[in-house]
């Protein structure tokens, strides 16, 4: 592990933190932090704490705390319904869920289908927790959180893992499960400690407010200081955010010979 992952989240200074991904990359969404209680009081106990008066998808919820900055504390009694509360490990993953009935037909043609996609999907072992909460980076409220999720687009997007992988090199794989693809974000970061890249589905985008030309990282708050380490290297290497076209009938030599060596 490179000695730039902090290992003291304590130590964490997330608003210096949100400030410099904002002057590298420009953000236009909240970076946000999310977090699971094994107690409904742990949850309360979290200052300005929001709690919903009507029911939600864990989308809308995420998306409270990205597009409004709020901080919002949930239990499963807060949420739509079962695959909602199985990513986050509110609910069992059981033969009902497993099942995947309620897709035929809508996103999948055939009950094999629909109960594969099921079985595919990165969600939190149940039987530990009982809440969650999200809320903005900036706030300090989680302190820390479990996972930090990013919005940016593709072109912020493909940098912020540049800068990950400035030092410590290797290769990332991802998955996406199209559909429910929050299994592919906060479920995969959340469940296995993992970066993890997702391509936000119509859910995320048509209740949680996501922009058509956003991506999603979701991944413990211990990378960014490596992350925005990387970030500066590159930047004083001239590869930052913009990225200024070139044009495509130029001759390319002189662009990238500000960068590499002969």
């Amino acid at each position: 592990m490179s000695d730039l992952i902090s290992s003291d989240l304590n130590q964490l200074d997330f608003k210096a933190i949100v400030a410099d991904l904002n002057r590298l990359l420009r953000l236009r969404t909240t970076p946000i932090g999310m977090k699971l209680f094994q107690t409904v009081e742990e949850m309360e106990a979290i200052p300005k704490l929001r709690r919903p008066e009507a029911i939600h998808t864990t989308d809308q919820i995420v998306g409270m705390a990205a597009r409004n900055g709020w901080t919002v504390g949930i239990t499963e009694k807060d949420l739509v319904g079962a695959q909602c509360k199985t990513v986050i490990g509110l609910h069992p993953r059981n033969e009902e869920w497993l099942s995947g009935d309620r897709y035929q037909g809508v996103w999948y043609a055939e009950a094999d289908d629909a109960t594969a996609h099921q079985q595919a999907m990165d969600v939190v072992p149940f039987g530990k927790y009982q809440a969650m909460a999200v809320s903005p980076l900036v706030s300090g409220r989680l302190n820390p959180p479990d996972i930090c999720l990013v919005y940016a687009t593709p072109a912020q997007m493909i940098l912020f893992i540049n800068g990950l992988q400035w030092t410590g090199y290797k290769k990332l794989q991802w998955g996406c499960v199209g559909e429910s693809s929050c299994a592919d974000s906060w479920g995969r970061a959340l469940s296995t400690g993992e970066p993890s890249l997702s391509i936000p589905c119509f859910a995320e985008r048509r209740y949680g407010g996501v922009m058509e030309d956003e991506l999603l990282m979701a991944l413990p708050p211990m990378y960014l200081p490596k992350i925005i380490d990387g970030l500066e290297h590159l930047s004083r290497n001239g590869l930052r955010y913009p990225i200024a076209p070139y044009g495509v009938n130029n001759d390319v030599r002189a662009g990238m010979g500000v960068s590499y060596k002969e």
